[in-house]
């Protein structure tokens, strides 16, 4: 099987492409929370002191519903989940200080990848999250996080690697660019996201994974021979995909059954009220000044 870098369609583009893969390639570990402290949170059950795997899941759910409801983009939710599994693999952290830790790397991860004209104030996420903490509390707790971190933020993610991936795919590819959907490929990642056992894979092989299974799911013989080139590039062995591969099918088959409460439909667990909306920023919120038009009303002829 050829390489990608020597197949005849190579451009420039794709050159590029190829080398910034392999820089993210060599810089994925040094991003990847500690193992050692992730399978201490798998192994802790929910009565004890301290984070379970439930507990770290409902706030990284809640993490994307404050994503959701302040307009932010994808990699700031998944950059906020990739800083909160750091810190909890190498911190012991009590239950009653997850929300605030959560809400930081929110803010921290906000930070690198938002513009500044677009990050929410650390009053309005402490009014809608309601995590019961004070602006000191949030300042102090992102010096610990960033402290702890080395102030490392800007990571290497799967969401890093899914973007690079589709991109390389279609560059090799005569597909039409909408067969692949980078949006589906997003929306699976977020699922992926909200289960703490992923954050044990390498972002490489989590994002390949999901490559390869949307590929399988389109039937396409183009699309899947350079998937596997794309696989032999990143040097990931089958034995790995193979195991991490069947993780995520099982998880994206639980996640489409109606059983399954989803980030994006679950109710929020806060109210706006009508003072906190109006202290809200406009982008964020707005409150409705007209009466609500009746779904399933009848109408008569003079008020069509």
């Amino acid at each position: 099987m050829k390489d990608l870098s020597a197949m005849d369609n190579t451009s420039n583009e794709a050159f590029r492409l190829l080398k910034q893969l392999s820089v993210h390639l060599e810089q994925e570990d040094k991003y990847q929370p500690r193992e050692k402290g992730l399978i201490l949170i798998e192994s802790t059950a929910e009565n004890d002191n301290t984070i379970c795997p439930k507990s770290r899941n409902l706030k990284v759910e809640d993490l994307w519903s404050l994503t959701n409801f302040f307009g932010l983009s994808m990699e700031t939710f998944v950059l906020a989940v990739n800083i909160l599994d750091r810190f909890l693999a190498i911190m012991k952290v009590k239950p009653k200080h997850l929300s605030c830790i959560s809400v930081c790397c929110f803010q921290l991860a906000a930070q690198v990848v938002e513009e500044d004209c677009d990050i929410p104030s650390i009053h309005d996420v402490i009014r809608i999250s309601q995590c019961k903490c004070t602006v000191s509390d949030i300042k102090r707790m992102e010096k610990i996080i960033s402290e702890k971190l080395h102030f490392e933020f800007k990571a290497t993610t799967a969401l890093t690697f899914l973007h690079l991936y589709h991109t390389i795919v279609l560059c090799h590819s005569s597909e039409r660019k909408e067969v692949l959907s980078l949006e589906k490929l997003e929306a699976q990642l977020k699922a992926c996201n909200c289960r703490l056992i992923f954050s044990k894979a390498k972002p490489s092989v989590l994002a390949l994974c999901l490559l390869t299974l949307e590929v399988e799911t389109l039937k396409s013989l183009e699309l899947f021979e350079i998937a596997l080139r794309v696989q032999k590039h990143s040097k990931v062995n089958d034995k790995d995909m193979l195991y991490w591969r069947e993780l995520v099918s099982k998880c994206l088959a639980d996640y489409s059954s109606p059983e399954c409460c989803k980030p994006d439909h679950k109710k929020l667990v806060w109210i706006v009220s009508r003072r906190t909306a109006q202290n809200l920023h406009n982008s964020y919120y707005s409150v409705p000044e007209l009466p609500t038009i009746p779904e399933y009303g009848y109408m008569n002829e003079s008020e069509r």
